[in-house]
């Protein structure tokens, strides 16, 4: 099945996260956990070092979530091509504590009755730059340039990345968190 290949490239194209390592959980006299006795040690989330992870899409709206670096984009989103994915739509996140700027791309297929992918990556707010997906989906360059607007990334290699929605002369981006009207 195609989506398991499209699963299995993008796996093989990224590292496997660090293995998840379980705190101990301090017992008491009475055998019980320490604290409440009612709560379960809640497993921890796995980090994403430059990793895919498979989702449950009913808790999480997708099938696979991938982290990587802008370096990675092109390549991984050529294989979604190929695949006969497509976009559905790019935003930005504005990690202000972390000084990072996230851009996240959704792909979908028709052909199947779920199958949803998410690209993330991150870059410092002080150059917020990434390539442009353009080139290989299109539809991109208005998303880009959305994103660009609101959230000041830049969008290297794009044809034509002038403000879509605000005014010509806007420097500002009014979804960054630091943003004062």
């Amino acid at each position: 099945m195609i989506k398991d290949t499209v699963k299995q490239a993008l796996q093989d194209l990224f590292p496997d996260p660090e293995p998840v390592v379980e705190e101990p959980v301090a017992q008491e006299a009475d055998g019980e956990e320490a604290g409440d006795s009612k709560k379960k040690a809640k497993k921890k989330e796995e980090p994403r070092a430059n990793g895919v992870l498979e989702r449950d899409h009913a808790k999480y709206g997708c099938d696979l979530d991938v982290q990587l670096e802008p370096g990675e984009l092109l390549a991984t989103v050529m294989i979604l091509d190929k695949a006969s994915f497509f976009l559905e739509s790019i935003t930005g996140v504005d990690w202000i504590k972390e000084d990072q700027l996230e851009v996240v791309y959704d792909f979908s297929r028709y052909d199947f009755e779920i199958c949803r992918v998410v690209i993330r990556t991150r870059t410092p707010r002080s150059t917020p730059l990434v390539p442009t997906i353009s080139k290989i989906f299109p539809g991109a360059n208005w998303h880009e340039r959305e994103t660009h607007d609101f959230f000041g990334i830049k969008f290297d290699g794009h044809p034509h990345l002038v403000p879509l929605l605000l005014p010509e002369d806007a420097d500002f981006h009014p979804l960054l968190k630091d943003f004062k009207p």
